[in-house]
């Protein structure tokens, strides 16, 4: 089964399944699908992170960390002698050492089982040859014409060539993204010359005739040579080509979402220096279920601290469909959320004091009738909460008395991302979702380099990333900007497990709302007992009382994003209780995805997002 936010990448997920590969071969398919035909909400240049389990492990789930930290180059003292308060929402001086290319590669040569063309060609057919745009492509382009025609002149030859913005359903291609691919590919098979494939089935029964007998390919197989390719493709990544084109790119100075001019500063070592890994998931336990996710240098464990806090509540207030329900869920978030603030990044975080029971019920105790508009993170022995500051707005200075039509306007819509002119979006990113009939799954959240984010890399077909935009310039936070430090990344995908087996890999894009919308799913599924495409259907909500994780970091409190179908009464409920609401139609938050497996019996089941008519289940 494939999941995804997009009918081509689950597409061509579930057409490497059907030629034999397993989950891993095909979630590193549709990821590099994704970076072709979403390429608003993600790209080469950006990151990832993913949960997954395999089938020789089924109850060990494991974090591959593709979050990439700040350059050498990026400290607090030269971003302030550029005149700045906060780190931009965009241009290269955002970027963080890209790391979703080399995370994909690594789990493709660790627990793969195709070679490295057979995966990409999915990716360098669509950009060489073309796909049909999305509407939200072309939006996402118009929102940031001007920009890229006055400043980014790179972007507007790659997304708007001849002038236009290519119209809804018509074939765009990207060439030079299909080079770069092709010459991974190519490096990858000329770097492993001379290697040779001592044990051509593999530890897991991956060769052919393994698989025929039903055996796992779930820990990599194809020998030496194999492994040799991918890694030779991994090193012409942060070392060749790639690497030099991106270094080059941050030389001349660009706009900013600052409204300034800046050049970046990430060089060779950088790139040279950082390879994606593998880490131990945070869990907690959740009504007879294992939640797993990401460590405190991403935002994941908030939706634990929830779990934990809603763990000592009765079922009647776990019902995101009632008054008494979506209020519980939004005060226990707020509490969540304020605490990732306080605590959570790169660092020494108190995480297991944070999940743990005394812990978590003097936050639930704080949850009353009433709708709070305070940030209340809690108290931690040994650590001082950070506050940060409380914006409701915010102008960068450069912009000041600009006026509110300027390229410094800020674009603060809800559900999709929202791009203003200067190029700064908040919210992001894709999903994908792959389980197989071995029983390996993986759940991973890919973001970041999406085309709005500076100025695209003509040789390369892409552009770099803007995370580092979730770091503080503020000294002693827990996220401050601090070279070889992760920025606090809000990719958040999630695996669900159940006696020692994994059963439902699961996840979102939507910036700080990803777990907020993750959340109401786990509920309906695990308490409420819905099928898993009724939890995605069912209407969601969430909370903006919080800084936000995208320049400008702003919050609003006491505030709360609902779908009109939640309905009247539950709506007036809210804002009876104080909850400041805004309402967003029918059917516009969450681009959830799933899969699920009953270890019991081996039945597998997908769902997707019906919102926009995009996201795509695939099974059989």
């Amino acid at each position: 089964m494939s999941a995804s936010t997009h009918w081509l990448a689950t597409a061509a997920a579930q057409a490497v399944l059907e030629r034999g590969g397993n989950a891993f071969d095909a979630a590193t398919a549709g990821a590099f699908v994704l970076h072709v035909v979403e390429p608003h909400l993600n790209g080469p240049g950006g990151d990832m992170t993913g949960v997954f389990v395999t089938g020789a492990e089924p109850g060990t789930p494991v974090v591959l960390m593709g979050q990439g930290p700040a350059p050498a180059g990026a400290t607090v003292e030269h971003y302030l002698a550029e005149g700045l308060e906060l780190v931009p929402g965009s241009g290269a001086l955002a970027a963080a050492v890209p790391a979703a290319v080399d995370a994909w590669l690594l789990l493709l040569r660790d627990h793969g089982t195709l070679e490295l063309g057979d995966v990409l060609e999915f990716a360098i057919g669509y950009a060489r040859d073309g796909h049909p745009m999305l509407g939200r492509v072309g939006t996402t382009i118009a929102a940031a014409a001007e920009l890229f025609q006055t400043h980014w002149p790179t972007s507007a030859d790659l997304w708007m060539p001849g002038g236009r913005i290519p119209a809804e359903g018509e074939l765009v291609r990207n060439p030079a993204y299909a080079r770069t691919l092709q010459r991974l590919v190519d490096a990858g098979a000329a770097g492993s010359e001379g290697s040779s494939d001592e044990t051509p089935g593999g530890s897991q029964g991956s060769g052919s005739r393994e698989r025929g007998r039903g055996k796992s390919p779930g820990n990599g197989s194809g020998g030496h040579a194999r492994k040799a390719r991918i890694d030779a493709a991994r090193r012409e990544w942060r070392e060749g080509f790639v690497a030099k084109a991106m270094v080059e790119s941050v030389l001349t100075p660009h706009r900013h979402s600052s409204g300034t001019d800046h050049r970046g500063v990430l060089e060779l070592e950088d790139l040279a220096g950082f390879e994606a890994g593998y880490e131990a998931a945070a869990t907690v336990e959740f009504r007879g279920h294992t939640i797993a996710k990401t460590g405190p240098w991403g935002q994941g464990p908030a939706l634990l601290q929830t779990l934990a806090i809603l763990e000592g509540f009765d079922d009647r207030y776990l019902d995101p469909s009632t008054e008494l329900g979506v209020h519980t869920i939004l005060e226990a978030q707020k509490l969540a959320l304020a605490d990732r603030e306080a605590y959570y990044g790169d660092t020494d975080v108190p995480l297991e004091y944070l999940l743990s029971a005394e812990y978590c019920a003097s936050r639930r105790a704080l949850i009353g009738e009433r709708a709070s508009h305070d940030f209340r993170p809690g108290i931690v022995p040994g650590f001082e909460p950070y506050l940060p500051p409380l914006r409701t707005s915010y102008t960068p200075p450069a912009l000041a008395g600009a006026g509110s039509g300027s390229a410094g306007a800020v674009g603060l819509g809800v559900g999709e991302p929202t791009v203003a002119p200067s190029g700064e979006t908040r919210g992001d990113t894709c999903h994908i979702d792959v389980v197989d009939r071995w029983g390996n799954m993986v759940s991973a959240t890919p973001s970041g380099g999406w085309l709005q984010s500076s100025p695209a890399i003509p040789e390369l077909g892409f552009c770099l990333g803007t995370r580092l935009q979730m770091t503080w310039l503020e000294p002693g936070t827990p996220s401050t900007l601090t070279p070889g430090k992760r920025p606090r990344t809000t990719l958040t995908p999630t695996l669900v497990l159940r006696d020692g087996h994994a059963v439902t890999a699961l996840g979102s894009p939507g910036g700080d709302q990803q777990d907020q919308w993750q959340l109401p799913y786990l509920l309906r599924t695990i308490v409420g007992g819905y099928s898993p495409q009724q939890a995605i259907d069912a209407p969601t909500f969430h909370t903006t009382s919080m800084p936000g994780s995208f320049w400008p970091r702003t919050w609003e409190p006491g505030g709360a994003v609902v779908e009109d179908r939640l309905g009247e009464d539950v709506i007036a409920g809210l804002e009876r209780r104080g909850h400041v609401v805004t309402r967003v139609g029918g059917w516009t938050l969450g681009r959830l995805s799933a899969v699920v497996r009953d270890p019991s019996t081996g039945v597998l089941q997908a769902a997707a997002n019906p919102r926009g008519a995009q996201g795509y289940a695939a099974g059989r």
